[in-house]
């Protein structure tokens, strides 16, 4: 099954070259952001690979993978930064780059490259889209040489269990790619994290990411049956069941391993038919807290909605077009079998009874006919703000915004809320001299939600690296403090490593060195992510 062709994706922003704003665009968007902020804003010149002044590579690709890697300006451009901090590349900074981009194309070819790096001590890296929050695919900047793996050549369906509903799917391939093979089979693996169109199966594996459902099949891990994966040692593969008791899960070691033990080439993933019934719901409420505690009702009622978004008053108003006094409560059911007006409106219903208000003509049902849902209305301009991810426009703006997202217990959930926002709320008036913070729940959970914040404000000239690290150290410490997670689904890379450290067992990370040990007994992949060797 051949995937489709990609274009060339961007080396200094998020998605694809024929994505790039023009230098025309970027210039409006700066006026525009200027007058906002009262602040000139210059946006600097696109940079094109020929022009960059890159240090030389530390080492030259031997002929028996010489014809599938790289160490063009381009791939190693490329290569050189996770999506969080890749602000430099705008600007055409690239101080430490890989010194050679591998693409294997076969498992022979993945095996070579990988022996080659660990007889000499190489640090090597496996990529997938590169869409990592939190610094997970940067190359160390203490190792004398790094190799970057780059899983794109293994992108396609090599197998398809239409009986079991199972799918063996090269760890390389995009999401879209992933779905247009699935399409004409009537079928899809309906895992749609934020990154859906730069990140890969392998990625998603790796970090274990979280997607479309907001309830429910969460994780990644809900997905996987079996993994595949070349360590330094030899490879990994787990049987392919549908569940097991024979002692702890191997999959689980190979989920959110970050590459730091092996290199996922392919897995079993659990696929499902392609939903023809819908239904979607906007309910506003009066409060943030009449909301939450809806969404609680909901989710606990283990009706199971497809989406149980709620987003605050600021986030509703920025995104949704309400009036900025309200939070929003997206509900969405989806099945391939069954109509969902039962389960849309018992929600609905709860949803009122919390003080939740939408009228009967708002509740949008599809029985099958492929009548649109979601597509309108607060929720419909919510769904466009969502996935219309991108940094192109405001790629080297010095703007000071982010996000920091985590999971906390319901009874705990009031507290935390209060604690983080008054955490970050604090630290941007220090630093920015003011700026805003919302939040959404991205996922929800019977004993709590995983709440999503974005902050922003205005950023100062020369100083905006230091300004980032003040509001998610204030913003991780206030998370870590409460009793929350350091992530949720974002993975902990390098960015989330100090926060971790205190979250895991010790004993934990004393196990899990001794399997890379066992592993990866040179250390050489993904260095300084999870754990120190």
């Amino acid at each position: 099954m051949a995937s489709q062709t990609m274009s060339r994706r961007s080396f200094w922003t998020w998605g694809l070259e024929s994505e790039e704003p023009t230098d025309a665009q970027r210039r409006d968007h700066a006026a525009m952001l200027s007058d906002r902020h009262g602040v000139e804003i210059v946006p600097p010149p696109i940079p094109r690979a020929e022009d960059l002044e890159m240090r030389s590579p530390r080492v030259t690709a031997p002929d028996n993978v010489a014809d599938f890697c790289s160490s063009s300006n381009y791939e190693r451009a490329r290569h050189s930064y996770s999506n969080n901090d890749k602000d430099p590349a705008v600007f055409g900074l690239f101080p430490n780059p890989p010194d050679v981009v591998a693409h294997p194309r076969t498992e022979e070819e993945l095996e070579r490259v990988l022996d080659w790096c660990s007889s000499k001590g190489y640090a090597a890296i496996p990529f997938g889209g590169g869409s990592s929050s939190v610094g997970g695919v940067t190359p160390p900047e203490d190792r004398d040489v790094v190799v970057t793996i780059d899983m794109d050549q293994f992108d396609r369906i090599l197998e398809i269990d239409e009986t079991s509903r199972a799918a063996r799917i090269q760890a390389g391939v995009y999401g879209p790619d992933l779905e247009s093979q699935l399409r004409p089979h009537g079928l899809t693996l309906r895992h749609f994290p934020q990154s859906f169109t730069g990140s890969t199966l392998g990625g998603w594996i790796a970090t274990r990411s979280g997607g479309h459902y907001a309830t429910n099949h969460t994780h990644i891990d809900d997905f996987v049956e079996s993994v595949r994966m070349l360590t330094p040692t030899g490879w990994w593969e787990s049987r392919r069941l549908p569940g097991s008791g024979a002692g702890p899960d191997p999959n689980r070691m190979a989920l959110g391993s970050e590459g730091i033990l092996g290199v996922i080439s392919e897995a079993w993933m659990r696929i499902q038919v392609r939903p023809k019934y819908r239904a979607t719901a906007g309910v506003a409420f009066n409060s943030w807290e009449e909301g939450y505690e809806a969404t609680r009702q909901i989710v606990q009622a283990k009706l199971w909605p497809a989406n149980l978004r709620l987003l605050d008053p600021l986030l509703a108003g920025d995104s949704a077009g309400l009036d900025g006094s309200h939070a929003l409560l997206v509900i969405g059911f989806e099945s391939a079998e069954t109509p969902q007006n039962w389960p849309m409106s018992t929600a609905v219903e709860i949803a009122r009874g919390a003080g939740g208000q939408i009228d009967d003509e708002d509740i949008l049902i599809d029985d099958g006919s492929g009548q649109p849902t979601g597509r309108g209305g607060a929720v419909g301009a919510w769904r466009n703000a969502f996935i219309s991810v991108g940094g192109g426009l405001t790629a080297g703006l010095g703007l000071v915004g982010g996000t920091v997202e985590t999971s906390i217990t319901w009874e705990r959930w009031p507290e935390f809320d209060a604690k983080v926002r008054a955490a970050v709320n604090g630290v941007l008036r220090e630093v920015c001299g003011g700026g805003t913070v919302n939040c959404r729940f991205t996922h929800v959970y019977p004993d709590g939600p995983a709440p999503y914040y974005t902050y922003a404000g205005a950023y100062r000239v020369g100083a905006y690296a230091e300004q980032q690290a003040a509001i998610k150290k204030a913003a991780s410490d206030a998370i870590m403090a409460a009793g929350g997670t350091i992530t949720h689904h974002h993975a902990v890379g390098k960015l989330h490593r100090p926060w971790y450290d205190g979250e895991r067992p010790e004993l934990f990370a004393t196990a899990l060195r001794a399997t890379k040990k066992a592993l990866d007994p040179n250390g050489i992949l993904n260095p300084g992510v999870l754990i120190d060797v």
